[in-house]
């Protein structure tokens, strides 16, 4: 099995900067910590693509849900790629 690329979508690269802004108000290096947490974890990604869970709500596609910690990092398995969608905190209740 060949190893995918890691694409973010515009609106994923936002909620990262959305996430750090919000934490950086406390503590700015925890904050700067946790996105380096979330882009490594999104990297596990590259060769263990289906290591998330299944969402089935996305019929035709093959969309997925990795947790790191308390985040969600929702993304697709495509060919070639892992796309990640979108990156929250569990408390802020997305779907």
């Amino acid at each position: 099995m060949r190893s995918k690329k890691i694409r973010w979508l515009s609106v994923s690269e936002r909620d990262l900067l959305r996430l750090y802004d919000f934490l950086q108000e406390v503590n700015p290096n925890a904050a700067a910590r946790k996105v380096q947490n979330l882009i490594a974890a999104t990297e596990k990604l590259i060769d263990h693509p289906r290591l998330g869970h299944a969402c089935d709500e996305y019929a035709g596609r093959e969309v997925r849900s990795l947790i790191s910690r308390d985040y969600e990092i929702r993304y697709e398995v495509t060919v070639d790629s892992v796309i990640i969608l979108r990156v929250w905190h569990s408390r802020e209740g997305r779907s």
